[in-house]
């Protein structure tokens, strides 16, 4: 599709549409501001999918790591067909870290995940509130992007607040969820990571009050991982 640009606005133009513009009004030569023309790329906008990941423990640390690694590397297989960036908010310790900033590159993807540390204690009110200060920012980058934030915890808080402060840091992404202006929206999904006999239920009150939707896999995977942002993507 092309179209005639609105004024102060950057477009990539159309060279081949420009041109036929201009001979189409006898022009010659000589171009006028009226013959512009620029490229629309048609179909649907991208979407920015963040991962915001509990890398706090040891074992079930690595594995929801190695798990979101793998899905980080399949969702960017194709992400250049679906116009997609990924990205990546890791917590521990006292404080959260954006380990893989919005990309679209499996190449930096790999670089910067391969070796990641685990352990410590779980600051889920920090890695909420890095995450959406992530989400905010793509937003003013790119308005119509949509954005799914994928959550992989257990909903233990045992550090920046504890879990007062980290339903507090979920009541703000659903703020901005509801903020979200038309033609563009954001999603919450957590993963419940919880295990053992005794079940608190805690990922499920995190993701209610972020106004979102829990979720629990058979097997923590990179597939399975995947899996679900395909479905909640293509929703």
């Amino acid at each position: 599709m092309r179209r005639v640009p609105e004024a102060r606005v950057a477009t990539t133009l159309h060279v081949p549409a420009t041109v036929l513009a201009a001979v189409g009004r006898g022009a010659g030569r000589d171009l006028a501001r009226a013959d512009l023309r620029h490229a629309v790329r048609e179909g649907r906008e991208g979407n920015l999918v963040l991962f915001c990941v509990d890398a706090s423990g040891s074992m079930a640390a690595r594995k929801r790591m190695s798990a979101v690694t793998g899905a980080v590397a399949a969702l960017l297989r194709d992400a250049y067909q679906r116009r997609d960036r990924v990205g990546v908010v890791t917590f521990r310790g006292s404080s959260a870290t954006v380990a893989l900033p919005p990309t679209t590159s499996v190449h930096a993807a790999h670089a910067r995940l391969h070796d990641l540390r685990s352990g410590g204690r779980t600051p889920l009110a920090d890695g909420l509130r890095t995450a959406r200060a992530v989400l905010r920012t793509e937003r003013t980058r790119d308005p119509r992007r949509r954005g799914l934030l994928v959550v992989l915890t257990d909903g233990r808080a045992t550090a920046s607040g504890g879990l007062d402060a980290a339903l507090d840091a979920a009541r703000g992404l659903a703020r901005d969820a509801g903020a979200a202006g038309r033609g563009a929206s954001m999603s919450t999904v957590v993963v419940d990571c919880e295990s053992g006999p005794v079940r608190l239920g805690l990922a499920g009150r995190v993701a209610g009050t972020a106004g979102g939707t829990v979720v629990t896999l058979d097997d923590l995977t990179g597939e399975s991982v995947a899996g679900v942002v395909e479905q909640f993507r293509a929703s």
